[in-house]
């Protein structure tokens, strides 16, 4: 990766822009991707970690075009030391972020069962329960309380311990885990014992159910190993990231709470047409930054022009589905919460063959939250001021790390 990449097109490379690690307080747009985003479409970054410089993609048709481009893979990275936000990396196999075609095809399908259409139809009135009895706990011992350690924080690992098959005694140590795994405070070292502890809990699980016919996520995996169509290192690597999805549901959940309670027509609207729910939900999946930074990076596989710049065969790309959820040629005034947007082709859950497998479930558990906590507590308000609302610091998923209402 020189200069001399772009200009055999005739176009001088973009410079190359630090991209520090932020503890970024409320839900406004990262700076620096505002930057980049008025810079872009395309332009170069390097991050806090891993080595040299990475093309970056903010706008809406070419972050769709690279994420369904086969000349775009995961694989490679795997191998090499890309300049990336994540301070610890070590990918397993079987990880299907990482995996590309026939190989992802393959991973996925021993899993797809679990997070279908009608397995989330399936799952929705134990969920329901589940969170009933949060929210119960919640009223029992009225108010004020701390949303995301009474109901945000434990629902979504409930549900998803639930779908992956999960032991309720193991619950609470393998949510330790996964909290520890995607912060970026402790240091490698605890972050490393946390990955261990983890995925030796997950081959332990996925031997024992080897003979197991159950439709837990864990169970198929079990199962598919046993017949041969995986291995056991692929079916722990499959298990560990679908493990600690659960937590972006949580503070993505978080950041819309917050604003439908900071801003009065947006909770109004959300009380007064219940039915119209879905739309406000979405429009908000578009507007809050739900991570700090950016995800994982892909490699060109051959040479591609893009912008009038050659991006080459090695060199790392990554998109930014925040910056192409604000591209005013897709959403007009975009930077307007707008519950009537029409239409609202957002990315919050990803695009392409890396689309979010648990899109469906999250998005279960984001219609369960926002309808029985606004349906219970009609009266749901913060019991601080606004600027009072402790956000999440040194992490990868940016959301509130407290949340404290009335009603």
């Amino acid at each position: 990766m020189t200069e001399e990449t772009s200009t055999l097109t005739g176009q001088a490379p973009p410079p190359v822009r630090e991209w520090p690690a932020q503890d970024l307080d409320g839900t406004g747009v990262d700076p620096v991707l505002a930057d980049l985003m008025r810079e872009g479409p395309l332009t170069r970054i390097r991050l806090p970690f891993g080595e040299g410089w990475a093309w970056l993609a903010t706008r809406h048709a070419d972050v769709r075009a690279i994420t369904n481009d086969p000349r775009f893979g995961r694989t490679e990275v795997t191998t090499r030391q890309v300049t990336r936000m994540a301070p610890h990396f070590k990918p397993r196999p079987g990880s299907l972020a990482f995996a590309d075609q026939p190989d992802h095809n393959r991973l996925r399908k021993a899993v797809a069962g679990a997070f279908t259409v009608s397995a989330a139809r399936r799952m929705r009135p134990r969920a329901q329960e589940i969170l009933d009895e949060l929210v119960e706990g919640v009223v029992r011992d009225g108010p004020p309380a701390e949303l995301v350690e009474r109901v945000l924080e434990p629902f979504p690992i409930a549900v998803v311990s639930e779908v992956m098959g999960v032991p309720a005694a193991d619950r609470e140590r393998v949510h330790g885990w996964t909290r520890q795994i995607i912060s970026l405070s402790g240091g490698a070292e605890a972050a490393d014992r946390a990955k261990n502890g983890m995925y030796a809990w997950i081959t332990d699980t996925v031997r024992a159910r080897r003979d197991s016919d159950g439709d837990d996520v864990l169970s198929l995996l079990g199962a598919a190993v046993g017949r041969g169509e995986i291995g056991e290192e692929e079916a722990v690597g499959l298990a560990g990231p679908l493990q600690i999805g659960g937590e972006a549901v949580t503070h993505n959940v978080g950041q819309m709470l917050y604003l439908m309670l900071t801003r009065p027509e947006l909770g109004a609207r959300v009380r007064e047409r219940p039915a119209e729910r879905g739309p406000v939900l979405d429009e908000l999946l578009r507007y809050v930054p739900h991570r700090a930074s950016v995800g994982l990076a892909r490699v060109a596989r051959e040479d591609v022009e893009l912008h009038g710049h050659l991006i080459r065969a090695g060199d790392p790309v990554y998109v930014s589905y925040l910056a192409a959820n604000r591209d005013p040629e897709v959403f007009p005034d975009p930077d307007r919460i707008d519950p009537d947007r029409e239409p609202n082709p957002h990315l919050a859950y990803g695009n392409g063959a890396h689309h979010c497998t648990g899109a469906v479930l999250a998005r279960m558990q984001t219609e369960l939250l926002v309808d029985t906590l606004f349906d219970r507590l009609p009266g749901l308000a913060l019991a601080v001021p606004a600027d009072r609302v402790e956000w999440r610091h040194r992490t990868m998923i940016r959301g509130p790390r407290t949340l404290p209402v009335t009603w």
